[in-house]
């Protein structure tokens, strides 16, 4: 039988390569997976479908300038041939005296002790008849909700990613993370009156993974609640987020904060670092070494392990998400922040990120709303990075009284998110589903445009 190459000595012989053809440094990345995925819809098996790839990327150095190459062959003369095209195209760029390696990787300190922490992948893969009693559980329970007439269909998934990097500098790494995941989405009504939602839930581990019917469920009832909706007139009031879409915010603060923005002045937020953003006593977390975390990882896209940190600690901004090339641009260090695929330089990324929960339920932020909004759904992008105004298509429930009344369709609501962010309060109902993640969040003063 022929051997499957080890992946870490695949990428060492890449740069081995590399240095030969005249590159001064070079790291490199493969990224092989397979993923399987079955889908129903009214009852019947619509497809199964199994896919497995392999990709490898090289960045090599010469100089001050660096290139970037990849391919799914790894064959010893791709291999060959991959280097040598990568070391020529690095002597006709332009120079950047930003790029090169992390300075100092060091993601192979405690590497075996935070794997096994991070207990990243499921050893066991489901079979396609699994995955597809796992559809149709969902499909089936949004069904059974009365007011469902339709659906656009349930699926399950599961996926299995093996992640190796190597650099000339000498760290040599890989971990192997798994994920499952079940969504459904109903339609309720008839006709031109018909409304539709959706759940979604995904785990690193089959055994975490939400029940499909208790999700399927819960798709229905949303649909349902959503029938016949009103549009409220313009009014400027408190606007509640949903813990789906409240998540949103903290990924926009995550942006504002990108190290790679900031470098280049694009961020209304680049002259605010150690400033008072959110009120006091709220903390947004950042940490890669969750355990079984959807976003975790035992080292970043450079080698560099990262740690656990309050991004917001009381409601100041206390950190900018850097990968090695935006920490030199702004005299810092790496955050071990670095995200990357195999075809484009690193560039900063959050990892698993969250509001922390508040200390009243949702009920209680909505107490003493006489007239607002509770956004469950979000519709375009309108968000200005430099300046921070937002604006989206909004739908959701209408509250009164500190009571939902009735649902609400077709409005806008904008703001501007430094004022957004210093008038925000969170509930208690944080649960960790989507990498981003936050609880139900209140903000007061909002424009909510209908009528």
């Amino acid at each position: 039988m022929t051997r499957t190459p080890d992946p870490l000595e695949t990428l060492s012989d890449l740069l081995a390569r590399a240095r030969a053809h005249g590159a001064d440094a070079a790291d490199a990345v493969l990224f092989a997976g397979v993923s399987l995925s079955a889908q129903q819809r009214l009852g019947k098996p619509e497809h199964v479908e199994r896919a497995e790839s392999a990709e490898i990327g090289l960045r090599v150095f010469v100089g001050g300038r660096q290139a970037i190459v990849s391919s799914s062959d790894r064959g010893a003369g791709a291999l060959d041939r991959l280097a040598e095209r990568a070391v020529a195209m690095a002597r006709v760029v332009p120079e950047d005296p930003f790029a090169g390696l992390a300075d100092a990787p060091d993601g192979m300190a405690g590497l075996a002790d935070r794997l096994a922490a991070l207990d990243l992948a499921d050893p066991s893969e489901p079979t396609a008849d699994a995955l597809r009693d796992r559809a149709a559980a969902a499909e089936a329970a949004a069904l059974a909700v009365p007011g469902v007439t339709n659906t656009e269909g349930a699926e399950a998934g599961f996926s299995r990613h093996d992640i190796a990097l190597a650099t000339s500098t000498g760290f040599a790494a890989r971990y192997v993370r798994t994920g499952h995941s079940v969504s459904v989405t109903a339609l309720a009504g008839e006709g031109t009156g018909m409304e539709r939602d959706w759940d979604y839930a995904s785990a690193v581990h089959a055994a975490a993974l939400e029940d499909p019917a208790a999700l399927g469920r819960r798709a229905g009832e949303q649909a349902v609640a959503r029938l016949k909706p009103r549009r409220p007139k313009t009014i400027a009031a408190p606007v509640l987020f949903h813990p789906r879409v409240a998540g949103g915010l903290v990924g926009h603060l995550a942006a504002a904060i990108n190290g790679a923005a900031i470098a280049r002045s694009t961020s209304f937020l680049k002259d605010r670092m150690g400033t008072q953003l959110f009120p006091p006593g709220t903390f947004i977390h950042d940490d890669p070494h969750r355990c079984r975390g959807l976003r975790s990882r035992p080292f970043d896209g450079e080698g560099m392990a990262g740690r656990a940190r309050a991004v917001i600690e009381d409601g100041r901004l206390t950190t900018w998400l850097l990968d090695a090339r935006s920490a030199r641009q702004l005299g810092l260090a790496s955050t071990g922040h670095a995200s990357r695929g195999t075809s484009a330089p690193p560039s900063p990324s959050a990892s698993n990120l969250w509001l922390a929960a508040g200390s009243d339920t949702p009920a209680a932020l909505m107490a003493d709303v006489g007239q607002g909004l509770f956004v469950t759904e979000l519709i375009g992008h309108g968000l200005n990075m430099v300046t921070g105004d937002y604006s989206r298509g909004a739908a959701g429930f209408w509250i009164e009284q500190g009571r939902i009344t009735y649902p609400v369709s077709e409005i806008t609501i904008a703001g501007n998110l430094v004022d957004m962010f210093g008038h925000l309060r969170a509930a208690d109902d944080l649960e960790f589903r989507r990498g981003t993640d936050a609880p139900t969040i209140r903000i007061d003063g909002m424009t909510i445009a209908g009528a």
